[in-house]
């Protein structure tokens, strides 16, 4: 296969550089026998057990403190894998990053789809925010190839603290699962899903637009002066003729 470049990854988020601080450690701490493999799957397993535990949270409350111990556990592999992979030069760049976010994307259904069918979040909130974020998603993705530049987070948030958020929103769940805005009340979930919703796809077209005028600078056609004779005599077929 051709060669590919690991495109520069750039994550702002407001936990970013202590987090890369503490991941690095526990890497350098690993056992031989954990692989980043096995940790990506790990992350992908922990996002099934948040859908199905935000699933069941309707009728064992309970459960929602088993969404954040997911959530937990799902940012210990999904975010260690690759630095664990770096830290020991096993680098696989095409490999790592395809498995790493198709896994992410079937995470994110996982969890909507538990959301969805606990009543938390209504079906067509849990599909707008889902919408959405496979839409910033693939702006990222695309923009990773094209651009050559991987956008981890924007605003200041990265998936670290969208963990803490909804980890936040899930124990807030067991003491106010509605809330009311403008004198109207909503599922917390609701109202949250909303926001994350309008917040994404604002996200996904300043990106996209931003993007586009990279990629159209970087790449301004020149005219070719064959081509301007040949626009000309289309334009003008007469005064041309007169002339030669």
């Amino acid at each position: 296969m051709d060669s590919f470049n690991d495109a520069a990854r750039s994550n702002t988020g407001v936990l970013a550089g202590m987090e890369k601080r503490v991941l690095v450690w526990i890497a350098r701490r690993l056992p031989d026998a954990v692989s980043p493999d096995h940790l990506t799957g790990l992350a992908l397993f922990a996002m099934m057990m948040a859908g199905v535990s935000f699933a069941l949270s309707n009728r064992l409350p309970l459960l929602l403190w088993s969404v954040v111990f997911w959530l937990a556990v799902n940012w210990f592999g999904d975010s260690l894998d690759g630095t664990l992979a770096r830290v020991r030069q096993q680098l696989r760049p095409r490999y790592g990053f395809y498995v790493d976010h198709i896994f992410d994307c079937f995470g994110a259904l996982f969890v909507m789809a538990g959301l969805a069918v606990s009543g938390r979040m209504t079906p067509g909130i849990a599909s707008a925010v889902l919408i959405t974020y496979f839409l910033l998603s693939i702006e990222a993705y695309l923009a990773t190839y094209c651009v050559g530049r991987f956008e981890m987070s924007h605003w200041g948030m990265g998936p670290t603290e969208l963990r803490i958020v909804m980890a936040l929103g899930a124990v807030t769940l067991l003491v106010r699962p509605v809330v009311t805005i403008a004198g109207v009340r909503l599922p917390l979930f609701d109202a949250g899903g909303m926001v994350a919703a309008a917040a994404m796809l604002l996200t996904a077209i300043v990106a996209t637009v931003r993007h586009i005028h990279v990629l159209y600078d970087a790449e301004r056609l020149v005219a070719c002066p064959a081509v301007k004779v040949l626009h000309d005599v289309a334009d003008h077929p007469l005064r041309i003729a007169k002339e030669h």
